[in-house]
């Protein structure tokens, strides 16, 4: 660990919030939660009681969860001590600009400003903070919900100090997420982007009448679904190649499917880079072995799903 963490602030309770909330308190943090709605206690309330079987089930001891998180009056007094802060607001940037301008004059100087902006770059509503403050603040973007999801997106704006990213990283490892450094800033980052491309892409063929909606859902489940919930796209496609890897792959039928896209046809420079990039990422460890490993996770993963069918409806909330 880089630096301590013992007391997180959660500004903001919508259902992100609530979710963080219970995880950092399940990881024995003091959180201090604040939001201007009326049923804030009651909100916490039911949200740890409804998350520590979650916890529970993850080997958490949730003993005594809720005396580990208490409701502050205001944003000042939520952070008033806080190591880290996890702000929960709007989507709107000029929301956030304000917000953290009081984050950044009211929080310890150590603290670590981190938003869960789904689309918005830290850069947009860190412009005009001092540099000491501009330093610490960054994305800590979650996948719903994040006491469960393990993703965290940590993206740094173009003042974000090193060690605050290094510092971001280290506390979400701490609080059992998998946080993934993203250089570049894009709006929506990357998670939402492959989610809103493959979301585009399923409207556009239940709109044409290829598919229903009903048996779209089957198709990304029993396929794409299972394969990258154990592997992802790029060690997918490179276990795709066989023995060969991705270069096979690409040489085979890369062309074909090129042409199922609206874009530009891929350079072969851009190609060959992104070929090396793939087998330095998955080149040096033997095809059986990776194969073996991805097959394990899948039986993994169709055991665990067998095991719950028939329990989900279509009213039953996600």
């Amino acid at each position: 660990m880089t630096r301590p963490f013992r007391t997180a602030a959660v500004i903001g309770a919508g259902t992100i919030g609530l979710s963080w909330t219970a995880l950092f308190a399940a990881h024995g943090l003091t959180v201090r939660v604040s939001d201007p709605r009326e049923d804030l206690a009651e909100a916490v309330s039911e949200a740890l009681e409804r998350y520590a079987p979650h916890l529970a089930a993850r080997g958490l001891d949730v003993t005594g969860l809720a005396g580990r998180v208490h409701l502050a009056a205001d944003v000042t007094e939520a952070v008033r001590d806080a190591d880290v802060v996890q702000e929960n607001g709007p989507e709107r940037a000029e929301f956030k600009r304000d917000l953290f301008a009081t984050l950044a004059r009211e929080a310890p100087g150590h603290a670590l400003l981190l938003s869960s902006s789904s689309a918005i770059p830290s850069t947009a509503f860190a412009g005009e903070l001092a540099d000491a403050d501009a330093a610490r603040v960054l994305i800590g973007h979650p996948f719903n919900p994040p006491h469960l999801v393990p993703l965290v997106e940590v993206v740094p704006g173009e003042r974000t100090g090193e060690d605050a990213v290094r510092a971001a990283v280290d506390f979400y490892t701490s609080v059992g997420r998998t946080p993934v450094v993203e250089r570049k800033e894009i709006p929506g980052f990357v998670g939402n982007r492959l989610q809103n491309a493959l979301s585009r892409e399923a409207v556009h063929l239940v709109e044409q009448g290829v598919v229903t909606p009903e048996d779209l859902d089957k198709v990304v489940m029993n396929s794409l679904g299972l394969r990258w919930a154990t592997v992802g796209p790029f060690l997918g496609a490179h276990l795709g190649g066989g023995p060969g890897g991705y270069r096979h792959l690409v040489e085979h039928i890369g062309a074909s499917m090129q042409r199922l896209t609206d874009g530009p046809a891929q350079g072969t420079g851009a190609q060959e880079r992104l070929i090396a990039a793939v087998e330095k990422a998955y080149g040096s460890a033997p095809y059986a072995e990776l194969a073996k490993t991805r097959d394990r996770r899948q039986l993994a993963v169709l055991d665990a799903l067998s095991g719950t069918a028939g329990t989900t409806t279509p009213k039953e909330e996600n």
